[in-house]
């Protein structure tokens, strides 16, 4: 590299640097073939293989139940917002969903599933800009909804669920696409679980999807083939060809966090890398966190300057010093620090004491 900086965007993300070095490495010859992984069939031995380590990596990363089957879909996360609402609102009469609002894509995933059913909006903190997410308890759900909806960490807004909700008989769907495998949760309190790849676990482009078994085979009658769980557990996500970078990449990202001890101990260093960002900010006249702080994000740091010449100022000496894509979302404006798994803490620390400075010298 000519120049190396720790790269703060949301996504698409950083990527851990010795798995970068292994795709380098084998692009050009995978496993001595001659070839590269880009280039091989998906219904190859050799790519029955990825696909089969991946799946091995994600039950033993995400201590998954037998009961759960592992997709890989197409259409990222936002190809979720249909699918789900086309697999499991045919699960009770009535063709009922639960939402909580707690940003900007729950919110799409909302109007999204409003095509296909009626959905009861429980929760919602529009009218605080998402600085929070809205309390969810089996007692505010109905239980002829089919399902109760969340997305369990805001990238815009910094903020997310300290716990995962008690939905009851309900089953819980979660879009935990920016936090995915960033702390320890049980899994088997979950119905449904996504995530697109580009922040946690590879490029962009495809999903993750973790369903339980049972929740399989409701589709409505509408729903495309290649939008029914059904298509893709019967076919081992091959019913056409899948992004096979993608879940190659998937597995290398997934032994990755293995050998940093598991998800128990990043979840640790994660949580290291937030407090060493907001002690600067809680410390500070000058920074303004805008997550409040009992619904703070490990993964998305938000947080605004006094106006936008500073804003701008910031943005311009921070990249100077190799901090990459700290800008915020349109939707909040201010700054925003994404510290995925990927992110060292050295570069968290590096900001942390950009920060400290740039306060100094126009504070």
């Amino acid at each position: 590299m000519t120049k190396q900086v720790y790269n703060f965007g949301a996504g698409p993300a950083m990527l851990p640097v010795p798995v970068m070095q292994q795709i380098q490495e084998e692009f050009l010859d995978f496993q001595g073939m001659g070839i590269s992984l880009i280039e091989i069939s998906h219904r190859s031995k050799e790519f029955e293989a990825v696909i089969n380590r991946c799946d091995e990596l994600v039950r033993e990363v995400a201590n998954l139940p037998e009961n759960y089957k592992i997709l890989y879909t197409h259409g990222g996360a936002q190809m979720q917002f249909s699918a789900v609402p086309l697999n499991l609102l045919n699960l009770k009469p009535g063709n009922k969903a639960v939402y909580s609002i707690g940003g900007h894509w729950t919110k799409l995933a909302e109007n999204e599933a409003q095509r296909y059913g009626e959905t009861i909006i429980v929760g919602d903190s529009s009218n605080t800009n998402f600085d929070r997410v809205p309390a969810l308890s089996s007692d505010l759900i109905p239980q002829d909804a089919s399902y109760a909806y969340i997305t369990s960490n805001n990238t815009i807004y910094g903020t997310r669920y300290q716990s995962l909700p008690d939905t009851g008989d309900v089953p819980l769907v979660i879009d935990a696409t920016s936090e995915i495998f960033s702390r320890v949760i049980d899994f088997s309190r979950v119905g449904i679980i996504f995530a697109g790849l580009q922040k946690n676990l590879g490029p962009s482009g495809t999903a993750l999807v973790i369903v339980r078994e049972d929740l399989i085979g409701h589709a409505l009658k509408i729903t495309p083939s290649l939008m029914d769980y059904s298509t893709y557990e019967k076919s081992h996500s091959l019913a056409n060809t899948n992004n096979t970078f993608a879940i190659y990449t998937m597995g290398l990202v997934l032994k990755w966090l293995q050998n940093q001890g598991g998800v128990s101990v990043i979840e640790e260093i994660n949580e290291k890398k937030a407090a060493t960002l907001y002690s600067v900010i809680d410390d500070s006249n000058f920074y303004t966190g805008t997550a409040h702080k009992d619904h703070r994000s490990t993964m998305n740091v938000t947080f605004t300057l006094p106006n936008e010449e500073r804003t701008e100022t910031f943005l311009k000496q921070a990249l100077e010093n190799g901090l990459y894509a700290l800008k915020g979302h349109r939707n909040v404006g201010g700054l925003r620090a994404s510290i995925y798994n990927a992110m060292p803490l050295a570069g968290c620390e590096k900001l942390a004491e950009f920060m400290k400075e740039f306060e100094r010298t126009q504070g």
